[in-house]
């Protein structure tokens, strides 16, 4: 059985990814199951989520840890995922994504916008005050530093972003970020 493709987006909270997804889900011409990482979060007893203490960090980077194999097995039975999330240098999440998907057909996006853009997100979408710190940090820790890694660079505020997206589906031996970040590691 032929492979799904994979279509992982990175970036930092507000920057457009759960928008990016619902449109390249109503966009292309062959359905796309949206797995997102806050889903895997999300998913961590209650408790869990309300503390963020060292063993709360712990159990759900546990659960985050699972989305990956999840793409996997839904690429293996043939399934077209789309699948976000943020990969943060201190949470190492990105190493095992890449371990599991390497040989897979998955093509990178870093998704952006404008400094501006994510705080006015942060604070009249998601009602967040002050959201600076968290922002710069997020921009700070995301990985890979390296903008050349993704496979493309989108920002949310152009109204072609989903286009280039699915004009690059059609080009998947353009699609190498995945092999090139684990060749860097072995």
């Amino acid at each position: 059985m032929e492979k799904g493709k994979i279509i992982y987006l990175n970036g930092v909270g507000g920057a457009g990814k759960t928008t990016l997804s619902r449109k390249l889900q109503e966009s292309l011409s062959t359905p796309f199951y949206w797995l997102s990482f806050d889903y895997f979060l999300n998913i961590s007893p209650e408790r869990y989520l309300k503390n963020q203490n060292k063993e709360a960090l712990a159990i759900m980077h546990k659960s985050a840890s699972m989305m990956p194999h999840t793409v996997k097995s839904f690429s293996d039975n043939g399934f077209n995922v789309i699948a976000d999330g943020i990969y943060l240098e201190r949470d190492n999440l990105l190493d095992g994504c890449v371990e599991v998907l390497h040989e897979y057909p998955v093509m990178f996006v870093h998704v952006t916008c404008p400094l501006e853009e994510l705080y006015r997100r942060a604070t009249e979408e998601r009602g967040i005050i002050n959201p600076e710190n968290n922002i710069h940090w997020q921009l700070s820790e995301l990985i890979p530093k390296d903008a050349d890694i993704y496979d493309i660079t989108v920002d949310t505020t152009k109204e072609d972003c989903v286009d280039k997206i699915i004009r690059l589906l059609d080009y998947p031996e353009k699609c190498t970020a995945f092999k090139t970040l684990w060749s860097q590691r072995t």
